[in-house]
């Protein structure tokens, strides 16, 4: 579908990528991976035909279309959401422009028997026909579908876009892209502005895509559920693999401790042919032996071992001083915009070395909260701070505050105090901004090195408490594993606003869940709280409704309630997968009665075949196994 020759891109004589090659073919999910600055957004907008490669050429084939989703992007405000999202429907929407005008003429006139009227009627039904052709009695519908499935409401549509976030003008333009059945589809970033309700639904809608897609996601569980294929952009080259971001990571780590392992062995060859070389060299009668050994070793391929990234943030948080114990109180705390109450009545005592993640559907008051506590906005009710508490806070668009006219240095500079100046080079330097990159701009900056300068600029600023909103937005797989660490050994107070799980697990030891206005506190570990309420994701955690117990049940009475529904819950994931195996068993049957010499001629063929039908026949032994302890369960 499009092929990449050689293509190359240099910035001021620094060459950022060179010599990228590949093909993306019908079918093809590519996850697009590499660290911060390495090139990945650049590649989508050389795709995307909105800047031109300094070397190298693509082609696309013929009638191919391609659809690009920028990391930030401008949405007309003057219309409604669903306004907005039918211009992803322009010749539908032209026709029905015309078939109203056409409608008003007829209205108008009375000259029913000439000719210009009749030309009118046949033009009025032509463009009738071709409106069902276009799927004109189906786009509202599907319009409607997509929004919801990206966390509109009914009541949002008719809202002009304006009143919403940056984030939810994302996901209209999101929404456009999925709605025109693109060949190809150029994500970038795609997941940094939903929640985990609306991550889940877009990783089933790209499952189904018939057409191709390439994304730069940092998100590793998207990654693995999209991708088929990863292609790694590394220290000016790339490696592309038919497998997923895990699958890839583990294969790339295997090979690189095969090359090592051959490197060394090849090495000790090459200096015991030296040597011998050293030898045969001072006897006259192994002269021409000597020779065709160093012959033979001239013609030796030395073993490379591929490349990584081995330049790494190094991040630490420092307590500035020690606080009271009590860090917030909150009595009746409520926040409202207009008619709109976004939170009432909360109750919060935020105690020294707490770690807390603020979880649940977008809109439900997760940031508001953070910004009520840091006192960016005002509420309603009492909000106390304890003794010598110091904030730092990190917005959702922190790094959309940044001035894009200063270097690096000037914005690191300005926010340091007196103790710390000296140091800024140094704090920048641990940021990887290093040499000549200080005096970057921060306009030409990608948006995890912005990101990096926002937490830099935070750490100039003395703080023992930390309010952080969706901070890994934009950060790079690594850098996210790097902040996690960071935040795990730090002393002081932690509230973390989140919907991704991996980077929550291990790093919170409280949750407070946002529903319907409401704050729930649980003192659990993220993964400590999903695990005792049965559940597999937060998706799960922001849509069940929790039943009322009635206090008269007897204990084993509730005891057998509670096995029944594990058992159900067992079975229920069971018959998924079930379902799951039996669809992709026969979609190879399928392949097998279509083209059956090309498929088993693919690799490991057999293997994975027989696998799945073992997997199939374990899952059915279990489905059983189940079924019989829920009927004694139901005996008992």
């Amino acid at each position: 579908m499009l092929d990449v020759q050689n293509l190359g891109v240099s910035f001021g004589g620094e060459v950022l990528f060179e010599s990228l090659s590949f093909r993306i073919g019908r079918g093809d999910r590519i996850g697009l991976i590499g660290k911060n600055g390495a090139g990945k957004s650049t590649l989508l907008k050389l795709l995307a035909g909105e800047n031109s490669p300094s070397e190298g050429v693509m082609t696309l084939e013929k009638k191919a279309t391609m659809g690009y989703l920028p990391q930030e992007l401008e949405v007309e405000n003057h219309r409604t959401v669903l306004e907005e999202t039918f211009q992803a429907f322009p010749e539908i929407l032209k026709n029905q422009s015309r078939q109203e005008e056409v409608g008003k003429l007829l209205n108008t006139r009375t000259d029913y028997e000439s000719e210009a009227y009749q030309e009118l009627i046949q033009e009025l039904s032509d463009l009738g026909t071709e409106f069902d052709v276009l799927g004109g009695y189906q786009y509202q519908a599907q319009t409607e579908k997509i929004l919801v499935g990206l966390g509109f409401t009914t009541q949002d549509f008719d809202q002009l876009t304006a009143t919403f976030s940056g984030g939810w003008r994302m996901r209209i333009e999101l929404a456009k892209i999925l709605l025109k059945s693109h060949d190809l589809l150029l994500l970038d970033e795609p997941t940094n502005h939903l929640d985990i309700d609306s991550i889940e639904w877009l990783e089933q809608f790209l499952m189904k895509y018939k057409g191709s897609v390439i994304l730069v996601s940092h998100d590793i569980m998207f990654l693995d559920q999209v991708t088929n294929r990863t292609i790694e952009i590394v220290n000016k080259r790339h490696f592309d693999l038919k497998k997923s971001y895990t699958q890839f990571m583990t294969f790339r780590e295997e090979m690189r401790i095969q090359q090592q392992a051959a490197q060394k062995n090849q090495e000790k060859q090459i200096v015991q042919t030296e040597k011998l070389i050293e030898r045969f060299r001072a006897k006259a009668s192994k002269a021409s032996m000597a020779q065709s050994l160093m012959k033979k070793l001239d013609k030796v391929e030395r073993i490379e071992i591929d490349a990584e990234e081995t330049d790494v943030m190094k991040l630490k948080f420092p307590v500035a001083l020690q606080p009271g114990k009590m860090i917030f109180e909150t009595k009746n705390l409520a926040k409202s915009y207009g008619d709109k109450k976004v939170l009432n009545d909360v109750d919060l005592f935020i105690e020294r070395g707490t770690k807390m993640a603020f979880v649940g559907q977008n809109g439900q008051g997760k940031s508001t909260l953070a910004k009520l506590l840091v006192s960016v906005i005002q509420g309603t009710g009492d909000l106390r701070l304890g003794h010598n508490v110091k904030i730092g806070y990190f917005a959702q668009n922190q790094s959309e505050t940044l001035e894009a006219s200063k270097t690096v240095l000037e914005v690191a500079q300005e926010a340091a105090t007196a103790e710390n100046r000296t140091r800024v080079r140094d704090l920048l330097g641990a940021f990887l901004f290093k040499g000549d990159a200080v005096d970057k701009r921060v306009s030409v900056l990608s948006g995890g090195e912005r990101n990096r300068l926002a937490l830099c600029k935070l750490l100039l600023q003395p703080f023992n408490v930390l309010v952080m909103d969706e901070p890994t937005n934009h950060l790079d797989i690594q850098t996210k594993k790097i902040l996690k660490e960071a935040l795990i050994h730090f002393e002081g107070t932690l509230l973390l606003v989140s919907h991704d799980r991996d980077f929550l697990s291990g790093l919170c030891n409280q949750v407070l869940e946002f529903k319907d206005g409401k704050t729930k506190l649980y003192l659990d570990d993220v993964n400590t709280y999903l695990e005792n309420k049965k559940l597999d994701s937060l998706k799960a955690l922001e849509k069940t409704e929790r039943k009322s117990k009635s206090t008269d049940l007897k204990e084993n009475d509730y005891v057998l309630q509670k096995k029944e529904k594990s058992l159900k819950n067992q079975l229920s994931k069971v018959e998924d997968q079930i379902a799951t195996l039996e669809r992709e068993i026969k979609a190879i049957d399928m392949e097998l009665e279509i083209n059956y010499n090309q498929t088993i001629s693919t690799p490991d063929f057999f293997d994975r075949y027989q696998e799945k039908k073992k997997r199939l026949t374990q899952h059915m032994e279990k489905w059983e196994g189940i079924v019989a302890s829920l009927e004694n369960l139901n005996q008992s």
